[in-house]
């Protein structure tokens, strides 16, 4: 994995750069920040550089035998430890029982969440962690020689998740490391690591990848207009991973914004018409939006729900007419700005709290129809406010 496969990062990459060809590379470095923002794929392109035999100015050559082996994540001088979910049956994991999947799914895509990786090698809901037979496993590699390198790289991802006795057992080598030996510690929440693992590190905070590139890069990968990736990069706020989720959500947001309008117009109507008849034939299609809602089905349902309440926030706040407060597409824009008036300081309170509330009841499998239908009803009264 090369440097310039990483997005933005320019300052991050020219420190790495810069410790190895000044030889000043510490031996354990905690690379943190939020997640999505490039961490890892940032932690194995200085690995590659650290390892490459014909270094670049800027980044690996990608062709010596060492950057070769690197594209497949197999250099033998190169170690990855991670969060594991231990098999039913299984008394003991360790990480290389999973070596073979992980190296997999970050070529497939290195800008990936714990959770998404908890899910694919145990399925939705379980929880892993760095079990605390892995300390061994670690001192073992580490006290072995090198191969084929001058460094031995141990990438450690999500060091938070290590348990207390695993990280109390590396204190001692990672404060003392065998020669030429590099940790590069990965972390979305460093001030979950122990106290003790810290001290012996070197922080590197790394920032929020800038807007430009989070939107150059879906235009290219997504092929979207420029505007359409512009506003969702402003949305991802500086995580690449947070992009791709609202990009690949896109059109399932198209939906949700459809049903926003028809309930806001329709609730809006019965309000405001005078004609009996239109009030009727309002409170109809109201009653057509719950039985609509009802069949999308309970995720869709949350997702809508949780869709609307940021609706109705930006609404309020484009009421202010302050451009970098807003973060809506441009159909959104448009449909806010002869919306927003209705969305103020009387009732954008309650508006949330009756979404929220819908929200919990449909997580507690309450019937969609009666919620919905009694959430319209609701904001009917509120849009007067």
């Amino acid at each position: 994995m090369f440097f310039s496969e990483t997005i933005g990062q320019n300052e991050v990459k020219r420190r790495f750069v810069q410790s190895v060809q000044e030889r000043r590379i510490p031996h354990a470095q905690l690379i943190c920040g939020a997640e999505g923002i490039g961490k890892l794929p940032l932690a194995i392109a200085y690995a590659q550089y650290i390892c490459c035999e014909n270094r670049g100015e800027n980044d690996s050559c990608g062709v010596c035998p060492s950057c070769v082996k690197f594209a497949k994540l197999a250099h033998p001088d190169l170690h990855f430890v991670f969060p594991v979910i231990k098999p039913a049956g299984k008394t003991t994991v360790v990480c290389d029982d999973f070596l073979t999947d992980f190296r997999n799914y970050v070529l497939q895509n290195p800008y990936f969440s714990v959770n998404s990786w908890f899910d694919k090698i145990g399925g939705s809901g379980k929880q892993g962690m760095i079990y605390s037979n892995e300390s061994e496993e670690i001192i073992r590699k580490l006290n072995l020689k090198t191969y084929e390198s001058e460094y031995k790289v141990m990438i450690i991802w999500q060091p938070e998740k290590m348990h207390n006795s695993c990280a109390n057992k590396l204190l001692k080598i990672l404060e003392e490391p065998p020669e030429k030996t590099v940790f590069l510690l990965v972390s979305d929440a460093p001030d979950e690591i122990i106290i003790t693992i810290l001290s012996r590190t070197q922080r590197i905070n790394v920032p929020p990848i800038e807007l430009n590139y989070i939107a150059n890069q879906l235009v290219e990968h997504y092929e979207m207009p420029l505007a359409d990736a512009s506003y969702i990069a402003r949305l991802a706020n500086g995580s690449y991973l947070h992009a791709m989720q609202i990009a690949e959500q896109n059109e399932a947001n198209k939906q949700h914004f459809d049903s926003f309008v028809l309930l806001m117009r329709t609730a809006w109507g019965i309000r405001n018409f005078n004609d009996l008849d239109k009030k009727g034939d309002a409170l109809i299609n109201l009653r057509k939006f719950a039985e609509t809602m009802a069949k999308i089905g309970r995720e869709n349902q949350k997702a809508f729900l949780a869709y609307a309440q940021r609706m109705v926030r930006e609404n309020f706040i484009y009421n202010f007419r302050t451009a970098e407060l807003n973060y809506q597409a441009p159909p959104e824009q448009d449909f806010s700005s002869k919306f927003s008036p209705f969305i103020n300081e009387g009732n954008v309170i309650g508006m949330m709290n009756e979404l929220a509330l819908a929200e919990r009841h449909i997580e507690q499998n309450v019937q969609a129809k009666i919620v919905f239908y009694d959430l319209a009803l609701k904001i009917i009264m509120l849009l007067k406010k």
